[in-house]
């Protein structure tokens, strides 16, 4: 059993929230951990029971009804109209952790749900396991990268190490399997489980087929902005079909779209975003990568490690005490940083993200730049790299080794 961080988030809204949703993808663990806080007050159905769905979508009114209080209802995406019966319930009786809800998919997405209970709920995601929840040190990074204080030495990470945990990823079970073998096998009934659930649930596709080269060609894409025209010929569908099927990743939490900073509000919302996969275990399964394979070929080893630092701090994002949005930087000549944390009252901290044990200072070009267009709101700029130091580089510059992500 592992400690989840975003455990005492849904604890305190429990206190005071009438209905609590837990959304992730598949198999990130949402059901143990609701289970482990409340199986003993609450009952427990699920809708991956056919008779429970069937129940629902026969008479929703009538099986919300009579439930007995409190109520665990796991899977809730399969049954949009149960949303409407629960908000009738609730707003009859407020009572904190009435409904504790989870889905594999967003249900902010789903039809049914915009006149229901939106604005009624507290509603968390869990990712898979971070590292640090693998390790149980359960440091808060984030409030470490905006505190002037909280920077030192950590341990030291060798290239070997750094590639297991990357293929290994953060998915619960994975972490029980010993081979590489039984870890291949599991993400292909995982990949199955997901065309066959939740993608054909949500959207009845009938080129489902089409998916896992969608996924194959995505892993190969990861660090990249996202180039609809581009990925759209390479798989020969039209740009509309393409934009439906992003749209359905995103709401099953398998892809994950890091949007681009600007001064400009606006802007943020028409720059092309960069492409990520929730999961490194699950990225080099579908790269076809072995660990020898990723020692080969640092240029895919460093587009993984990217994607690997960012679902870090997203994963710490979810609960950390400085409540922080993720961006990337990248201006009209080019000038590049890998990753953007904004705090709430509008400081930044840049990063960047080197497979090198050594850090230039000319490897902070693109961090200063964006110095120079943030300001006073830049508080911070960061290199993670390999190494076992944090070594300054100026005023509110480091290079921080890459473990300072899981130890502190």
């Amino acid at each position: 059993m592992y400690k989840r961080d975003l455990r005492e988030k849904i604890v305190e809204a429990l206190q005071d929230t009438p209905v609590i949703l837990i959304n992730g993808a598949r198999q990130t663990g949402k059901s143990t951990l609701v289970k482990e806080l409340l199986l003993s007050t609450h009952t427990y159905w699920t809708l991956d029971d056919l008779s429970v769905l069937s129940a629902i979508k026969k008479d929703p009114m009538g099986f919300v009804s009579n439930l007995n209080f409190p109520v665990i209802l796991d899977e809730v995406q399969r049954a949009p109209e149960i949303f409407l019966p629960i908000k009738m319930i609730v707003d009859h009786k407020r009572t904190p952790g009435q409904f504790i809800l989870t889905g594999s998919a967003n249900v902010l997405t789903l039809p049914k749900l915009a006149d229901s209970l939106a604005g009624r709920m507290e509603i968390h995601t869990l990712w898979p396991l971070s590292q640090g929840e693998i390790t149980d040190t359960h440091g808060d990074i984030i409030e470490n990268l905006f505190n002037m204080e909280k920077l030192y030495t950590t341990e030291s990470l060798d290239l070997d190490s750094l590639i297991k945990r990357i293929m290994r990823g953060g998915y619960p079970e994975i972490q029980k399997r010993p081979t590489q073998t039984r870890q291949s096998e599991w993400f292909n009934s995982y990949i199955a489980t997901i065309l066959q659930k939740d993608i054909w649930d949500l959207s009845r596709i009938e080129g489902i087929v089409e998916f896992p080269a969608l996924f194959n060609l995505l892993a190969t894409r990861v660090g990249t902005l996202v180039n609809a025209s581009e990925i759209s010929r390479a798989l020969g569908m039209s740009n509309t079909t393409l934009k439906r099927y992003f749209s359905l990743l995103e709401k099953i939490y398998f892809i994950y779209q890091l949007p681009s900073w600007s001064k400009n509000f606006t802007k943020r919302l028409v720059r092309a975003p960069k492409l990520y996969l929730n999961d490194t275990g699950l990225l080099t399964y579908l790269l076809g990568s072995d660990e020898e394979g990723l020692r080969q070929n640092p240029t895919i080893l460093g587009h993984v490690l990217e994607n690997f630092v960012v679902m870090e701090l997203l994963k710490k994002s979810t609960w950390s005490r400085v409540p922080t949005n993720l961006y990337h930087y990248r201006t009209a000549s080019g000038q590049e940083v890998d990753i953007i944390l904004e705090a709430r009252d509008s400081r930044v901290v840049a990063i960047e993200v080197k497979l090198s044990k050594t850090v230039q200072p000319s490897d902070f070009k693109g961090i200063n730049v964006f110095e120079e267009e943030t300001g006073k709101k830049f508080y911070r700029g960061i290199i993670f790299y390999m190494g076992d130091k944090v070594v300054p580089y100026g005023k509110n510059k480091h290079a921080i080794p890459l473990s300072f992500l899981w130890s502190h």
